[in-house]
């Protein structure tokens, strides 16, 4: 295969991370290594079709607009991923990668930010990481725990004091549901850990759930 299997193409706010409340094209990727307890993005995992690299940049850019997520699924399980995200970058939009921790995050463009999760017990793929990752992490990346309870809670803590990543760059803790915002909310204060709340912006604005959460006046590109 010489393009890429693509699950969806759409213009949302972006709901996570640094960038979140922000206009964003998403560029979902088919196919994903890890089968998280928690995935609500279940639909990723398989089906697509098969697109070359131009017609993702062509449906991407048809929403004229400059930050676009690359997500998945888990896109490093593509071959041609890291192609197209140099491209986009060459062609000066701000790029941002999502993914799972699972894969090698060395030899991705300078140019883009990795977004990696840093997987809990709850989601039953702790023992997956990649941990030669951490070494790869610049200052403009981000690392994202998605947290469950408190057991997932106390085992982000220790990964972070263990592995020294304060300062290294931004440090996302997102709950599963909203629900368990204002308890890990109390968690991060009661320890002063230097973590960002990650809400899900998206799941707020859009609380039904629909595959691939966009604005509706801008119809899927796929």
């Amino acid at each position: 295969m010489s393009g890429l299997i693509v699950n969806e193409i759409f213009f949302s706010i972006q709901g996570e991370g640094s960038r979140a409340g922000l206009p964003c094209v998403m560029v979902r990727l088919s196919g994903c290594n890890l089968r998280c307890l928690w995935c609500d993005t279940a639909y990723a995992w398989e089906g697509g079709k098969e697109m070359s690299i131009m017609q993702v940049i062509a449906a991407s850019e048809q929403f004229r607009c400059p930050l676009i997520e690359v997500t998945g699924g888990e896109p490093l399980r593509q071959a041609r991923t890291k192609d197209l995200l140099n491209e986009l970058a060459a062609r000066g939009h701000t790029v941002l990668l999502e993914t799972n921790g699972s894969f090698d995050i060395r030899g991705i463009d300078t140019r883009v930010t990795r977004i990696m999760d840093i997987k809990c017990p709850s989601s039953g793929m702790s023992d997956r990481m990649l941990w030669s990752n951490i070494d790869a992490i610049l200052p403009g990346d981000e690392i994202k725990f998605v947290i469950a309870d408190r057991a997932d809670y106390d085992y982000a803590a220790g990964v972070i004091r263990e592995q020294k990543l304060t300062g290294r760059c931004a440090l996302i803790m997102s709950p599963v549901g909203l629900s368990l915002a204002s308890q890990l909310a109390k968690w991060i204060l009661q320890e002063r850990l230097p973590v960002r709340l990650g809400l899900q912006l998206h799941k707020i604005i859009w609380p039904v759930e629909v595959e691939g959460i966009r604005d509706s006046s801008h119809p899927a590109a796929t």
